[in-house]
């Protein structure tokens, strides 16, 4: 009987380390690498992600401008969820309110990792994403707390969609001449996210 229980417990230990050797290996599994400067446990994604150093002028310019602009994009669906008219209209305000929050703090960490200023320069990016059917940011939140009810609805939904094309179209600029890849899978999440937003906005105006 001390035999059996000798040689249970020796292949007990064999397989054990048979076990631990598994878990240790790291040569050809499907485990992926973490990010550059990340640390077992460290997330990939968000404002406490590690971030990945690579990075151009127009990553810096991308993550600058989109900041502004996700910005320029709360406080309008903030004015919505206080007036609209429609539930319709203020859980979508809502919704675009709490997705860009996040964002903006991802990319803020961003520049912050990359030694870079929060606050843009001015250049070609903010007049081609920033206006809404030629009106600035200012002047489309005096013209949204002039209305009221269904026609606040209406104008918010249509400077909202001008609002999202513009960043379909920064997120574009950025697949095409960025390289940080944090940057560009962000970008490729914004056209996917505003895109099916803008189909949404559409079918409202047009159920009004």
């Amino acid at each position: 009987m001390k035999l059996v229980r000798r040689m249970t417990a020796f292949a007990g230990v064999g397989l054990l380390a048979l076990v631990l050797t598994a878990c240790g290996d790291d040569g050809g599994g499907d485990t992926a690498s973490p990010a550059p400067g990340a640390t077992a446990g460290t997330p990939t994604t968000g404002p406490d992600a590690a971030v990945d150093q690579t990075h151009t002028e127009a990553d810096t310019e991308f993550a600058q401008m989109m900041i502004v602009h996700h910005e320029g994009a709360i406080e309008m669906a903030d004015l919505a969820i206080e007036k609209a008219g429609s539930d319709e209209v203020r859980t979508l305000a809502e919704g675009i309110s709490a997705a860009q929050g996040p964002e903006i703090d991802t990319m803020t960490s961003w520049l912050q990792s990359w030694d870079e200023d929060t606050a843009p320069h001015h250049g070609g990016m903010e007049m081609d994403g920033m206006e809404m059917g030629g009106m600035s940011q200012e002047e489309v939140m005096a013209e949204l707390e002039s209305l009221s009810g269904q026609e606040f609805d209406r104008r918010f939904l249509e400077l909202m969609i001008e609002h999202h094309r513009g960043a379909v179209e920064m997120a574009a600029t950025e697949l095409e001449d960025g390289q940080n890849p944090q940057a560009r899978g962000l970008s490729e999440q914004i056209i996917e996210d505003q895109k099916a937003e803008i189909s949404e906005m559409e079918e409202l105006l047009s159920s009004d």
